[in-house]
């Protein structure tokens, strides 16, 4: 069971922290941290394709390619959710990391707005086995949603960031009281 730890007020929408499954998120839509081919084997997208189902697989397939720092849309298959972004975080080493992982969370919160999404769930992307630094790219990630929900016009209400991940979890927690 997901267990929410923290909230924070941006406005009159909300960002919470979460300790748990993002599979097991009864949101609007969930983020998946994909990579550029959409290929969903490991960490969170292969989680999300073995509870989810094959559909997620082949809509990305007929998506194909997408580039780090953008996202792409797919259904959720059997999901509790309605849809699942795909954002292609940077792998660390790549070059101009910070300003790809702005962007790759930029582009899924735009996409959450144009499909009117009001809750969304959303991991740490690319501090898993793409290798960025958890302190530095939990801030980047946390900083980016509570810009976009304080200065853009959108139709997200809830921004969940959710991580099984205690140690990720926590530097959330840390950034969020902060606020």
């Amino acid at each position: 069971m997901n267990k929410e730890i923290y909230t924070v007020r941006i406005g009159n929408k909300k960002i919470t922290i979460v300790h748990g499954d993002i599979t097991e998120e009864n949101v609007d839509a969930i983020v998946n941290a994909a990579n550029s081919y959409l290929k969903h084997g490991g960490g969170v997208a292969g989680a999300i394709i073995k509870k989810g189902g094959r559909v997620i697989q082949e809509e990305s397939e007929r998506i194909g390619f997408v580039p780090v720092g953008k996202a792409a849309i797919t259904s959720a298959g059997d999901l509790p959710s309605k849809y699942v972004i795909h954002s292609v975080g940077p792998r660390w080493g790549e070059g101009n990391e910070e300003n790809k992982l702005r962007s790759a969370v930029t582009s899924a919160l735009k996409i959450a707005t144009a499909k009117q999404v009001k809750t969304l769930s959303i991991p740490a992307i690319s501090t898993g086995i793409f290798g960025f630094p958890k302190d530095k790219g939990t801030k980047i990630i946390f900083e980016t949603i509570k810009n976009f929900l304080k200065n853009e016009n959108t139709s997200l209400e809830v921004v969940r960031i959710c991580n099984i991940d205690k140690e990720t979890t926590d530097f959330f927690i840390n950034l969020a009281k902060e606020t």
